[in-house]
């Protein structure tokens, strides 16, 4: 084996994985521990991303070479997706940030975990053999977004550092985050459901409330709950405020009676108004299926108007496909339901021309107690992404796009095993 004896943690992370013939695999993400009783913590193998955004596992003794910048792997690589078990720990992920106490000549200091270096032994395996630590308080608050750290830092042997096995509250998820920052909310999701409760929940405390809202929306609904758990009462409500009135109204419903009272109580009473509303619909009706906020203008609106909303870079590219005409009030529910016009068709006309001179009426709406089977048929038998639900009053109470209705047309669990894909 040509690998280097030792490599730190920090520096292999993001490092390009390459197979045998100089192909890329991937790129590391994490490096996967076991502690061990009286013994130095094993290096099990590397949480590899690969196209996809997968992760997935390598063993050590697959690996033949860690140097000029990249990871040499040797043999097939399995592409199932990485499954953390319960005596597994992640460096980057779990250990990076974790307060520990360190014997020194000194004294016992209390300090940081920067870095873990990893060394094989003989034998062939890995194990973490020290650790970079920087004494002093963690910072917070701003200090710590701008990675402000101070103190003094140094190398210590790991059996000199107290600490490293168990979590403790005050531990950052900062620079872990700081790893990911440029992932997708689905692909953040997908990197959350990976981690520990205790550790997603780190994280999502640091998360500002429309990318957690974001990343909430891709998750399964346990992960759903169990972070929205850890969250304190007015910051939930807000979260839920952010989310799409449809996933947070699905949200609450996963939830005890009492808890999700208490946090539309919390909530703005618009917003919440909007919940309550979704709630008292069976959830495979369009009005169950439905979101509560489309773009809704007047008759009236110009065609520059519509196209300056739907540039909004906060609005879905499905609800961004079509505008609503209504007559006021233009809020769901509104006045009497007019028409749409598709962006398309908003493309071609004058941008001083009112979207009422070219609505299309012929995209018949569905009543609010429509059957999911009734949405799917008049969704694929028109090419819509968007359909207009309205009540018995022919007002707009919502639009169903064409994400609700895969979320409900897939199983249960496809968020669960939207990666379970094996090659090789």
């Amino acid at each position: 084996m040509s690998a280097p004896s030792r490599f730190y943690a920090g520096r292999l992370a993001r490092l390009d994985v390459f197979d045998p013939l100089g192909d890329r695999v991937g790129r590391v993400r994490d490096v996967v521990v076991t502690f061990r009783a009286s013994k130095k913590p094993r290096v099990l193998g590397l949480v590899v991303e690969v196209p996809g955004k997968r992760r997935v596992f390598v063993p050590m003794t697959r690996v033949t070479s860690v140097e000029g910048g990249q990871v040499i792997t040797t043999g097939l690589v399995n592409m199932r997706r990485f499954e953390q078990r319960s005596n597994e720990t992640l460096i980057m992920a779990e250990l990076i940030e974790r307060p520990v106490t360190v014997e020194t000549e000194d004294g016992v200091l209390e300090a940081t975990i920067e870095d873990i270096g990893v060394a094989q032994a003989r034998s062939g395996n890995w194990a973490i053999e020290r650790a970079f630590v920087r004494t002093g308080p963690r910072p917070t608050g701003l200090a710590a977004r701008l990675g402000r750290r101070r103190g003094e830092t140094f190398v210590v042997a790991i059996n000199k550092v107290t600490g490293l096995e168990t979590a403790r509250d005050g531990q950052s998820a900062q620079r872990l985050l700081e790893d990911y920052e440029d992932l997708k909310p689905a692909d953040l999701a997908d990197f959350l459901h990976g981690l520990s409760p205790q550790r997603r929940a780190e994280v999502a405390a640091i998360l500002a409330d429309d990318r957690l809202a974001d990343v909430l929306e891709e998750l399964p609904e346990d992960d759903q709950v169990q972070i929205l758990s850890t969250l304190k009462g007015a910051r939930a409500a807000d979260v839920l405020e952010a989310m799409e009135p449809d996933d947070a109204a699905d949200l609450l419903s996963e939830l005890p009676t009492e808890h999700a009272e208490r946090l539309l109580g919390l909530m703005e009473p618009d917003e919440a108004e909007d919940l309550r509303r979704l709630l008292t619909y069976e959830e495979d009706t369009a009005g169950g299926l439905m979101t509560t906020e489309p773009i809704i203008l007047g008759p009236e609106a110009s065609v520059a108007e519509a196209l300056a909303v739907v540039r909004r870079e906060e609005i879905s590219p499905a609800v961004a496909a079509a505008v609503f005409v209504c007559r006021p009030p233009l809020e769901t529910p509104t006045g009497r339901y007019l028409g749409l016009l598709h962006i398309q068709r908003l493309l071609r006309e004058p941008p001083h021309a009112s979207v009422g001179d070219f609505l299309d009426t012929d995209v018949e709406p569905v009543r609010v107690d429509a059957a999911l089977g009734e949405v799917t048929r008049h969704l694929a038998t028109y090419n819509l992404v968007s359909l207009p639900v309205v009540d018995a009053n022919s007002r707009l109470v919502g639009v169903v796009t064409v994400d609700d209705v895969l979320d409900h047309l897939l199983p249960d669990d496809w968020r669960e095993e939207r990666h379970e894909v094996t090659s090789g």
